[in-house]
């Protein structure tokens, strides 16, 4: 007899700008293999997806599941997703736009798949089985190459009338800053840091910063902004504390408007940098938060972490399908 499609395995996927995770998530919903490369997105979108076609099959090789074990497939992706039709409108950081991802992985697999924005994915995971598990409201921002924002609401993930509800990083906080300075994501995502330490760094060859990659800001990535960061070099403290002021006010921002009990704050930067970071954006978002009861609003770090979106896609591909 053939078991349930809600029970058999789905794969989940998290494709990111710089990476992508790929999982069979089990019917207890735990990821029983996984794979995890380089997205390569700089060689184009037919590599990328040929690329994805091809790690899908390993990761269910790996599982040893046939097409007849397993069930749909759920497709994290950073960028604006139309879910309904399961385009993906435009991930700037992977310079997608409009590319119909869901059939061409139906093409391929002759399987349901399920698309949607990367936050979201993560988000829902932490609804369902990390930290927000137990229902309730609650908002996620999750901080890496950019930043995104999730939402779920009377306990369904929100999308919105134009279904890309929830891209916070996009949100702008200094309407009168240069072109690629003006969002929160340009003042705490990971590439928007990048470019201020880099900007500052050769006027400071005593950095830490500047020493741990020999002064060439290409070579700043998340784990340099954590040792630099947790060695309290001046520099990078300074520019990670801006960047998390101006975080914790967006967050601010949001809970005075939607007055949600729960915030979930995950991504590379965030598990890098640790309780720390969390502290600076927890401050900020009391000091500006309304009313002063909003205050009692939690801000918590990912249980899921790098799992969070990978399982999240699952997820809501099984839901999709049930």
């Amino acid at each position: 007899m053939k078991e349930p499609s809600e029970h058999l395995p789905v794969v989940g996927i998290d494709l990111g700008a710089t990476n992508m995770l790929l999982g069979i998530v089990d019917g207890d919903d735990r990821i029983i293999t996984r794979r995890h490369t380089k997205t390569e997105g700089e060689k184009g979108i037919s590599h990328v997806l040929e690329k994805l076609i091809s790690e899908v099959q390993g990761v269910c090789d790996d599982a040893g599941l046939g097409s007849e074990d397993r069930g749909g497939i759920g497709i994290a992706v950073a960028g604006a997703v139309d879910v309904a039709s399961g385009v993906v409108l435009d991930a700037h950081n992977l310079k997608w736009k409009n590319v119909p991802l869901r059939r061409k992985l139906e093409d391929a697999f002759g399987k349901p798949v399920y698309v949607d924005n990367d936050a979201n994915a993560s988000v829902w995971g932490e609804s369902r089985v990390g930290a927000g598990r137990g229902g309730g409201d609650l908002f996620g921002v999750w901080v890496g190459t950019g930043i995104g924002g999730g939402l779920v609401l009377n306990d369904k993930l929100y999308h919105g009338a134009f279904s890309t509800a929830g891209e916070f990083g996009l949100t702008i906080i200094t309407p009168d800053g240069k072109s690629n300075f003006r969002t929160v994501e340009d003042h705490a995502g990971r590439t928007g840091m990048r470019r201020v330490i880099a900007r500052e760094m050769q006027k400071h060859p005593e950095s830490i910063i500047f020493q741990l990659t020999r002064g060439d800001a290409a070579r700043i990535g998340t784990n340099e902004l954590a040792e630099a960061f947790h060695g309290n070099d001046e520099l990078t403290c300074r520019i990670i504390t801006r960047g998390a002021d101006l975080l914790g006010i967006a967050i601010a921002n949001f809970v005075t408007f939607l007055a949600v009990d729960t915030v979930i704050i995950g991504g590379g930067i965030t598990e890098a940098l640790g309780e720390r970071y969390l502290d600076l954006i927890r401050k900020a978002f009391e000091r500006d938060v309304f009313p002063a009861r909003c205050r009692a609003c939690r801000i918590v770090a990912t249980e899921l972490q790098a799992d969070a979106g990978l399982l999240g896609a699952a997820l809501l591909a099984r839901d999709a399908s049930a």
